[in-house]
């Protein structure tokens, strides 16, 4: 016979476990087989009947003491005690008078019904034992617990009382799964609100001998009469918190993880409808955050991730390259595609993604008014099939506030696209170096950034968190003072302290790596409005900026060259043709010398030598003010623009801008009579209106 049909033959019947304990059914069958076996055997070999007594009493005794040891109960040990010596006593007499009549069979069955009878009995007693003991001990817990909690809410409702003036009643105490403080829910009476408290934070901290780093931070409760007091007791910022290694698929939809809390908690950040501003001085960690934002877009398989870093391209290059030079692999060995869809690191670039990104919003507002009345909706249903193009821009609101020309017409461009393309899935992420009146002064940041980082690093000047969370009382640089550590408030939580996840280099190729497959792609209607600035954006030409890197010791002229001073004119002559640098420098000289009338170079031929400027010195700066207004007055046009046709009075203008009103009547007729402006007389409700909406 084979193995297998051994095998099967094994298999085949009820399989029975030998190893396991009896319960009450076969205890007292296997008690009673036992008792008729011994019995019929002693009778049919002359066994002494003293023999079964002396055995079942010791079997009594030994589980007597068995039970003692397991701490039983009192009619557990009886039971089986009892179990053994009625056994044995039947044995007993089974032997002398004959097992095999009906009164010796009879009476075995009915002392077998009893024995499972009472040892299913015992059996549910010792199990209620068993819980009540259980439940005892967590009463036990509880109550200690309960002590320490009752203590807790003493101790604030007097220090509220105390520092506060305000009397409060604790309706629970929450401990932290972290073990790193505790959450009280509050309920002030006589109609305090939480930012009463919440304005009291830094002396209650103070008086609760809170750590450096811990704070007493009062939030908005389940309905407004109640407010939650959250309380650090353990310092959770001064520690590097590593990037989680889950390198799970996230949504748009459900919210990005950017770092947690200090309960532990992670913080997601809602970008759905909500741009977001990060600001962060230098050395306090912002570079870390935005790769921690790139990463958690990544992860997304409904957001397609676009990067505009004036500063070489340096915020997205750890996310491009590696992938642009083949030197990442995906797991089923294809090639991996970048971690971010755009890389932006020239003002020319730069214009191109956003006028592509301009064309994309529009043309999808057309493109899909059937799938939006479909869904009866107004805002673009967001999917891997047509993902949301998230637009990070590093020191992106410096860029709003420049007054330099190619600037300008970037800031055009990113307003237009923060301000037009919500509904369409387009919104930005930017980045500032500060918290100062100058990045916050503008409305549109202040309307759509409703999703807000503030990585302080200790650092106290630019950093007025009053104006980066308003309304939001207690809130000091001086409570994280650590880098990656900050204050991160959302619409759907408030602002609080935070620390932002540590992402290493290698990190960033591994998420590139991990996420290669789940990246979508541009639906077909947004790729057709985009045009070739994006099906040509990883063009050799496109990207040569990524690669070329300077020749250091060209540019020092330092080759060839001996000590003592070393003319660029004579150097040219020496080196060949001029550079493309060199080019614009001399064009940037004969600009100068027509504006203002300077002596010719004395190496220019005369043919070339541009001519003078008549009339003397020419001050381009001041004829540029007197053609297109002071340099406040784009960030004024734009508010106004936004107003529509209620326009905004003269005053609201100088409150904006924090200019007297002469000065900004003046500016603001100027730009009347040049055509940026209309002005609606209407008494003391007159009102500057944009063009648009005369």
């Amino acid at each position: 016979m084979s193995s297998t049909a051994t095998a099967k033959t094994q298999s085949s019947g009820p399989v029975l476990d030998w190893t396991a304990g009896h319960g009450p059914v076969t205890g007292a069958l296997s008690a009673t087989t036992g008792a008729f076996a011994i019995a019929t055997t002693g009778a049919a070999t002359a066994m002494p009947p003293a023999w079964a007594l002396a055995v079942g009493a010791a079997g009594a005794l030994g589980h007597t003491i068995a039970g003692l040891r397991v701490r039983n109960a009192g009619r557990t040990l009886a039971t089986r005690a009892a179990s053994w010596l009625v056994g044995a006593g039947w044995t007993t007499w089974a032997m002398t008078h004959g097992p095999l009549t009906w009164a010796a069979l009879g009476s075995l069955a009915t002392i077998g019904v009893g024995i499972g009878a009472a040892t299913r009995s015992t059996n549910l007693y010792e199990e209620a034992r068993e819980e009540e003991a259980i439940a005892a001990e967590q009463r036990q817990i509880a109550a200690e617990l309960s002590a320490e909690r009752r203590a807790i809410a003493a101790e604030w409702v007097e220090r509220i009382q105390r520092i506060c003036n305000i009397t409060v009643r604790v309706l629970a105490v929450e401990m932290w799964p972290t073990n790193t403080g505790y959450s009280l829910d509050l309920e002030p009476q006589g109609g305090i609100t939480y930012d009463r408290i919440a304005q009291y934070a830094v002396a209650l901290s103070a008086d609760a001998k809170l750590p450096h780093g811990c704070t007493a931070a009062a939030t908005p409760g389940t309905h407004q009469g109640r407010t939650i007091l959250d309380v650090t007791t353990v310092n959770v910022l001064g520690d590097d918190c590593p990037y989680p290694d889950d390198y799970g698929r996230l949504s748009i939809l459900t919210g990005l993880p950017w770092g947690v809390r200090t309960n532990g908690e992670v913080v997601r950040a809602y970008l759905r409808e909500q741009c977001a501003l990060v600001v962060g001085p230098t050395g306090s960690g912002k570079t870390n955050m935005v790769h921690d934002i790139l990463a958690g877009f990544a992860r997304a398989d409904d957001v397609l991730t676009w990067v505009i870093d004036l500063n070489a391209g340096s915020a997205g290059l750890p996310w491009v390259l590696p992938a642009l030079n083949g030197e990442l692999t995906s797991a089923d060995g294809k090639a991996v595609r970048p971690g971010v869809d755009w890389l932006a690191g020239t003002y020319e670039e730069a214009m191109l993604m956003l006028d592509a990104a301009l064309a994309i919003g529009l043309h999808r507002k057309r493109a899909y008014q059937d799938l939006l009345a479909r869904a009866n909706t107004d805002l673009l249903p967001i999917s891997p099939r047509i993902p949301q193009i998230m637009l990070v821009i590093d020191e992106g609101a410096e860029i709003l506030v420049s007054t330099d020309r190619q600037m300008k017409q970037l800031a055009k461009k990113i307003l237009e696209v923060i301000r037009m393309l919500r509904a369409m899935g387009i919104r930005t992420v930017l980045t500032a170096l500060g918290a100062t009146g100058s990045v916050l002064g503008n409305l549109m940041i202040r309307r759509e950034g409703k999703v807000r980082v503030a990585l302080t690093g200790g650092e106290t000047e630019g950093m007025d968190l009053s104006k980066m969370f308003p309304g939001r009382r207690g809130l000091r640089v001086e409570q994280a003072p650590y880098k990656g550590a900050g204050f991160m408030g959302t619409p759907e939580s408030p602002a609080a302290l935070f620390k932002a996840w540590r992402i290493l280099p290698n990190q960033i190729r591994e998420i590139t790596a991990a996420t290669s497959d789940r990246h979508p792609r541009l639906d077909d209607v947004s790729t057709k409005a985009a045009g070739p600035a994006y099906t040509r954006r990883w063009d050799a030409e496109r990207t040569a900026w990524m690669r070329d890197l300077p020749d250091v010791e060209h540019s020092a002229g330092t080759e060839g060259v001996g000590e003592g001073l070393h003319l660029s004119a004579l150097r040219e002559q020496e080196q060949g043709p001029a550079t493309p640098e060199d080019e614009m420098l001399a064009r940037f000289r004969a600009e100068i010398d027509a504006q203002f009338a300077t002596a010719p170079d004395p190496h220019t031929p005369t043919e070339q030598a541009p001519p003078a400027a008549p009339g003397g010195l020419n001050l381009s700066a001041l004829r540029g003010e007197r053609e297109q207004g002071p340099a406040w007055l784009p960030e004024v046009l734009e508010a106004i623009k936004v107003t529509g046709s209620d326009g905004m009075k003269p005053s609201a203008v100088a409150e904006l801008v924090g200019k007297d009103r002469k000065t900004i009547r003046a500016a603001l007729q100027a730009a009347v009579d040049r055509g940026q402006l209309a002005y609606r007389d209407n008494g003391p409700h007159s009102v500057y209106v944009h063009p648009d909406h005369a």
